[in-house]
């Protein structure tokens, strides 16, 4: 069995910045893809940020130049920074991995979500 959690939501006024973590617990072996996934009251969840497990990163048209998606291998934890929040970043934000257990079976594992709130 594997897990994410997820921390550093909240509220923050247009133009500030937050800093989402996800750290990623279990028998793990070894992981693969990582990403963060966001969805609006009424929308559909959406791909926010990607990051292979080399370090390549990909980001949704909306994010770039704003967002930056990292992870440490070492401690199993993903983070996105994210600045100049706009009222339309305002979302449940989920964390997914990739994961290979010790046993080699393989997991796609999902956070519980944390609330970010752009609003003046």
């Amino acid at each position: 069995q594997v897990q994410l959690v997820e921390s550093g939501g909240g509220l923050v006024q247009p133009g500030g910045s937050l800093r989402l973590s996800c750290a990623a617990s279990g028998s793990i072996f070894s992981i693969s893809t990582m990403a963060w996934y966001r969805q609006a009251p009424g929308k559909e969840r959406e791909l926010v940020a990607r990051i292979y497990s080399p370090g390549s990163t990909t980001y949704s048209d909306s994010v770039k130049g704003r967002f930056t998606i990292s992870r440490d291998n070492t401690k199993n934890t993903m983070t996105l920074q994210m600045n100049s929040l706009k009222l339309e970043d305002t979302a449940v934000y989920y964390c997914y991995a990739g994961i290979t257990v010790v046993s080699g079976r393989f997991y796609t594992a999902w956070g519980q979500g944390t609330q970010v709130t752009v609003s003046s």
